[in-house]
Protein backbone atom coordinates (compact mmCIF):
# COMPACT_ATOMS: atom_id res chain seq x y z
CA UNK A 1 0.00 0.00 0.00
CA UNK A 2 1.09 3.44 -0.94
CA UNK A 3 0.20 6.01 0.98
CA UNK A 4 -1.15 9.23 -0.53
CA UNK A 5 1.73 11.71 0.59
CA UNK A 6 4.25 9.21 -0.70
CA UNK A 7 2.99 9.54 -4.18
CA UNK A 8 5.18 11.51 -6.19
CA UNK A 9 3.49 15.03 -7.06
CA UNK A 10 1.96 15.28 -10.63
CA UNK A 11 3.84 17.32 -13.03
CA UNK A 12 2.79 20.76 -13.58
CA UNK A 13 0.57 21.55 -17.31
CA UNK A 14 2.85 23.32 -19.89
CA UNK A 15 1.94 27.34 -19.81
CA UNK A 16 1.39 27.69 -23.27
CA UNK A 17 1.10 31.59 -23.20
CA UNK A 18 1.93 33.77 -20.30
CA UNK A 19 1.60 37.66 -21.77
CA UNK A 20 0.71 40.66 -20.69
CA UNK A 21 0.20 42.79 -17.74
CA UNK A 22 -3.34 43.47 -15.56
CA UNK A 23 -6.42 41.36 -14.99
CA UNK A 24 -5.52 37.52 -15.28
CA UNK A 25 -6.91 35.96 -17.50
CA UNK A 26 -6.99 31.47 -17.87
CA UNK A 27 -8.11 29.86 -21.21
CA UNK A 28 -8.65 26.12 -21.46
CA UNK A 29 -8.30 24.73 -24.42
CA UNK A 30 -10.94 21.83 -25.58
CA UNK A 31 -10.24 17.91 -26.17
CA UNK A 32 -7.73 17.43 -28.50
CA UNK A 33 -6.69 20.61 -29.13
CA UNK A 34 -4.07 23.05 -27.84
CA UNK A 35 -3.77 26.43 -26.91
CA UNK A 36 -3.65 27.40 -30.66
CA UNK A 37 -7.30 27.20 -29.78
CA UNK A 38 -7.04 30.90 -28.71
CA UNK A 39 -4.91 32.47 -31.51
CA UNK A 40 -7.35 34.73 -32.13
CA UNK A 41 -8.46 35.98 -28.86
CA UNK A 42 -4.74 36.14 -26.94
CA UNK A 43 -3.97 39.51 -28.80
CA UNK A 44 -7.22 41.07 -28.45
CA UNK A 45 -6.63 40.40 -24.62
CA UNK A 46 -2.72 41.17 -23.91
CA UNK A 47 -2.95 44.83 -24.15
CA UNK A 48 -5.02 45.09 -20.64
CA UNK A 49 -4.83 41.83 -19.04
CA UNK A 50 -2.09 38.69 -18.32
CA UNK A 51 -2.98 36.19 -20.47
CA UNK A 52 -2.35 32.37 -19.39
CA UNK A 53 -3.06 29.47 -21.55
CA UNK A 54 -2.28 26.42 -20.37
CA UNK A 55 -2.40 22.76 -22.44
CA UNK A 56 -4.05 19.57 -20.52
CA UNK A 57 -2.35 16.47 -19.44
CA UNK A 58 -1.78 15.02 -22.66
CA UNK A 59 -1.69 17.89 -24.80
CA UNK A 60 0.68 19.66 -26.52
CA UNK A 61 4.21 19.45 -24.65
CA UNK A 62 2.42 18.66 -21.26
CA UNK A 63 3.02 15.50 -19.46
CA UNK A 64 0.12 12.81 -19.98
CA UNK A 65 0.39 10.70 -16.45
CA UNK A 66 -1.74 7.72 -15.97
CA UNK A 67 -4.91 9.27 -14.34
CA UNK A 68 -8.63 8.62 -15.30
CA UNK A 69 -8.62 11.58 -16.66
CA UNK A 70 -12.08 12.77 -15.08
CA UNK A 71 -12.93 16.48 -14.72
CA UNK A 72 -11.72 16.60 -11.45
CA UNK A 73 -8.33 15.01 -12.63
CA UNK A 74 -8.33 18.32 -14.91
CA UNK A 75 -9.20 20.37 -12.17
CA UNK A 76 -6.35 19.75 -9.60
CA UNK A 77 -3.69 19.96 -12.92
CA UNK A 78 -5.20 23.29 -13.53
CA UNK A 79 -4.66 24.64 -9.76
CA UNK A 80 -1.71 23.52 -9.22
CA UNK A 81 -0.02 25.34 -12.51
CA UNK A 82 -1.77 28.25 -11.25
CA UNK A 83 -0.64 27.88 -7.71
CA UNK A 84 3.21 27.87 -9.37
CA UNK A 85 2.38 30.80 -11.46
CA UNK A 86 1.52 32.47 -8.05
CA UNK A 87 -2.27 33.16 -9.35
CA UNK A 88 -4.73 31.30 -6.35
CA UNK A 89 -7.70 34.10 -6.94
CA UNK A 90 -9.38 37.21 -8.80
CA UNK A 91 -9.06 35.73 -12.30
CA UNK A 92 -11.44 35.61 -15.19
CA UNK A 93 -11.68 31.62 -15.98
CA UNK A 94 -12.33 30.77 -20.11
CA UNK A 95 -13.07 27.59 -21.16
CA UNK A 96 -13.49 26.16 -24.34
CA UNK A 97 -15.44 22.86 -25.28
CA UNK A 98 -14.20 20.23 -22.97
CA UNK A 99 -12.36 23.00 -21.21
CA UNK A 100 -15.58 24.85 -20.44
CA UNK A 101 -16.73 21.97 -18.61
CA UNK A 102 -13.56 21.88 -16.84
CA UNK A 103 -13.42 25.46 -15.95
CA UNK A 104 -17.25 25.24 -15.18
CA UNK A 105 -16.14 22.58 -12.25
CA UNK A 106 -13.39 24.71 -10.85
CA UNK A 107 -15.65 27.55 -10.58
CA UNK A 108 -18.03 25.32 -8.83
CA UNK A 109 -15.24 24.25 -6.30
CA UNK A 110 -14.00 27.18 -6.01
CA UNK A 111 -16.35 30.30 -7.00
CA UNK A 112 -13.81 32.97 -4.68
CA UNK A 113 -10.57 32.33 -6.94
CA UNK A 114 -13.10 33.10 -10.14
CA UNK A 115 -14.59 36.49 -10.59
CA UNK A 116 -15.70 35.53 -14.24
CA UNK A 117 -16.52 32.37 -16.10
CA UNK A 118 -16.45 32.13 -19.93
CA UNK A 119 -17.88 29.10 -21.64
CA UNK A 120 -17.51 28.87 -24.98
CA UNK A 121 -18.84 25.92 -27.40
CA UNK A 122 -20.01 24.08 -24.10
CA UNK A 123 -20.59 20.76 -25.80
CA UNK A 124 -23.60 20.49 -22.28
CA UNK A 125 -25.19 17.07 -22.24
CA UNK A 126 -27.85 16.44 -20.31
CA UNK A 127 -28.30 13.04 -18.19
CA UNK A 128 -30.30 10.59 -19.92
CA UNK A 129 -32.82 10.10 -17.12
CA UNK A 130 -33.76 14.01 -17.65
CA UNK A 131 -34.70 13.66 -21.45
CA UNK A 132 -38.70 12.60 -21.40
CA UNK A 133 -38.54 13.85 -25.68
CA UNK A 134 -37.71 11.01 -27.98
CA UNK A 135 -36.11 13.37 -30.11
CA UNK A 136 -33.58 14.73 -27.47
CA UNK A 137 -33.00 10.99 -26.49
CA UNK A 138 -32.46 10.09 -29.87
CA UNK A 139 -30.08 13.47 -30.53
CA UNK A 140 -27.99 12.21 -27.45
CA UNK A 141 -27.95 9.10 -28.04
CA UNK A 142 -26.21 9.63 -31.66
CA UNK A 143 -23.69 11.88 -29.32
CA UNK A 144 -22.95 8.78 -27.03
CA UNK A 145 -22.47 6.65 -30.34
CA UNK A 146 -20.30 9.18 -31.87
CA UNK A 147 -17.95 9.44 -28.93
CA UNK A 148 -18.20 5.76 -28.54
CA UNK A 149 -16.77 5.47 -32.52
CA UNK A 150 -13.88 7.69 -31.88
CA UNK A 151 -12.38 6.15 -28.86
CA UNK A 152 -12.58 2.91 -30.65
CA UNK A 153 -11.54 3.92 -33.95
CA UNK A 154 -7.91 6.59 -32.92
CA UNK A 155 -7.51 6.27 -37.06
CA UNK A 156 -10.23 6.98 -38.06
CA UNK A 157 -10.26 9.83 -35.16
CA UNK A 158 -6.87 11.17 -36.77
CA UNK A 159 -8.35 11.66 -40.30
CA UNK A 160 -11.19 13.55 -38.80
CA UNK A 161 -8.50 15.59 -37.27
CA UNK A 162 -6.53 15.97 -40.30
CA UNK A 163 -9.83 17.15 -42.50
CA UNK A 164 -10.88 19.77 -39.55
CA UNK A 165 -7.34 20.70 -39.49
CA UNK A 166 -7.54 21.66 -42.95
CA UNK A 167 -10.72 23.67 -43.18
CA UNK A 168 -9.42 25.39 -40.22
CA UNK A 169 -8.97 29.17 -39.84
CA UNK A 170 -6.37 27.88 -37.16
CA UNK A 171 -3.60 25.54 -38.12
CA UNK A 172 -3.32 22.24 -35.92
CA UNK A 173 -6.65 23.30 -34.27
CA UNK A 174 -7.09 19.45 -33.95
CA UNK A 175 -3.99 17.27 -32.35
CA UNK A 176 -4.25 13.85 -31.98
CA UNK A 177 -0.75 12.11 -30.97
CA UNK A 178 -0.16 8.54 -30.11
CA UNK A 179 1.55 9.67 -26.80
CA UNK A 180 -1.39 11.78 -25.74
CA UNK A 181 -4.58 9.03 -27.05
CA UNK A 182 -4.98 7.72 -23.79
CA UNK A 183 -5.68 11.12 -22.37
CA UNK A 184 -7.74 12.06 -24.84
CA UNK A 185 -9.90 8.53 -24.98
CA UNK A 186 -10.29 8.78 -20.92
CA UNK A 187 -11.20 12.18 -21.24
CA UNK A 188 -13.83 11.76 -23.44
CA UNK A 189 -15.42 9.29 -21.54
CA UNK A 190 -15.39 11.11 -17.86
CA UNK A 191 -15.55 14.69 -18.78
CA UNK A 192 -17.64 15.21 -21.60
CA UNK A 193 -19.94 11.86 -22.17
CA UNK A 194 -20.26 11.72 -18.37
CA UNK A 195 -20.54 14.66 -17.41
CA UNK A 196 -21.97 16.48 -14.51
CA UNK A 197 -21.98 20.02 -16.08
CA UNK A 198 -25.76 21.19 -15.57
CA UNK A 199 -25.27 20.27 -11.67
CA UNK A 200 -21.74 22.28 -11.39
CA UNK A 201 -23.12 25.42 -13.01
CA UNK A 202 -25.65 25.41 -10.42
CA UNK A 203 -23.23 25.85 -7.59
CA UNK A 204 -21.24 28.64 -9.40
CA UNK A 205 -22.36 32.06 -7.57
CA UNK A 206 -19.92 34.16 -10.02
CA UNK A 207 -21.38 35.77 -13.43
CA UNK A 208 -21.22 33.28 -16.37
CA UNK A 209 -21.25 33.86 -20.19
CA UNK A 210 -21.69 31.13 -22.40
CA UNK A 211 -20.70 31.94 -26.32
CA UNK A 212 -21.59 30.16 -29.08
CA UNK A 213 -22.54 29.54 -32.85
CA UNK A 214 -26.04 28.98 -34.22
CA UNK A 215 -23.68 26.19 -36.35
CA UNK A 216 -21.78 24.55 -33.88
CA UNK A 217 -22.61 20.91 -34.19
CA UNK A 218 -22.14 19.47 -30.99
CA UNK A 219 -24.39 22.52 -29.76
CA UNK A 220 -27.13 20.17 -27.89
CA UNK A 221 -30.72 22.61 -27.45
CA UNK A 222 -31.78 21.08 -24.55
CA UNK A 223 -28.49 21.28 -22.14
CA UNK A 224 -28.60 25.17 -23.40
CA UNK A 225 -31.95 25.58 -22.40
CA UNK A 226 -31.41 23.73 -19.05
CA UNK A 227 -28.66 26.18 -17.96
CA UNK A 228 -30.35 29.62 -19.43
CA UNK A 229 -32.33 28.83 -16.70
CA UNK A 230 -30.16 29.81 -14.25
CA UNK A 231 -30.20 33.38 -12.71
CA UNK A 232 -26.16 33.77 -12.80
CA UNK A 233 -25.80 32.47 -17.03
CA UNK A 234 -25.99 34.93 -19.57
CA UNK A 235 -26.34 33.56 -23.23
CA UNK A 236 -24.54 34.98 -26.26
CA UNK A 237 -25.63 33.60 -29.87
CA UNK A 238 -23.39 34.42 -32.71
CA UNK A 239 -25.36 33.26 -35.96
CA UNK A 240 -22.59 32.24 -38.45
CA UNK A 241 -20.02 30.69 -36.12
CA UNK A 242 -19.63 27.13 -35.44
CA UNK A 243 -17.42 25.15 -32.77
CA UNK A 244 -14.24 27.31 -33.49
CA UNK A 245 -13.18 30.72 -32.08
CA UNK A 246 -13.08 32.50 -35.06
CA UNK A 247 -12.28 36.21 -35.27
CA UNK A 248 -16.19 37.53 -34.09
CA UNK A 249 -15.80 34.95 -31.50
CA UNK A 250 -13.02 36.57 -30.25
CA UNK A 251 -14.08 39.68 -30.34
CA UNK A 252 -16.92 39.23 -28.70
CA UNK A 253 -15.40 36.83 -25.92
CA UNK A 254 -12.57 39.94 -25.05
CA UNK A 255 -15.42 42.27 -24.95
CA UNK A 256 -17.03 40.24 -22.12
CA UNK A 257 -13.80 40.02 -20.16
CA UNK A 258 -13.21 43.90 -20.98
CA UNK A 259 -16.14 44.92 -19.06
CA UNK A 260 -15.65 42.07 -16.84
CA UNK A 261 -12.73 43.64 -15.54
CA UNK A 262 -12.92 47.33 -15.69
CA UNK A 263 -11.76 49.31 -13.27
CA UNK A 264 -10.12 46.30 -11.46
Amino acid sequence: MVFAWLKPALPPLEVAVDSGTGPVVVLLHGIASTAVTFDFLVPLLTPNHRVIALNLYGHGNSPAPDLEYTVDDHVDSVRRTLRRLGIRRGFVLVGHSMGALIAARYAAQDSTAVTRLVMVSPPIYPPASALANPADKAQMGFYQQFYDYLKANPAFTALTAQAINALSPIPNIVTVSETGWEATRRSMTNVIQNQTTIADLALVDVPVDVVYGALDPFLVKRGLTAIEKLANVTTHRIEIADHVVRHDVARLIASIIDEATAGA
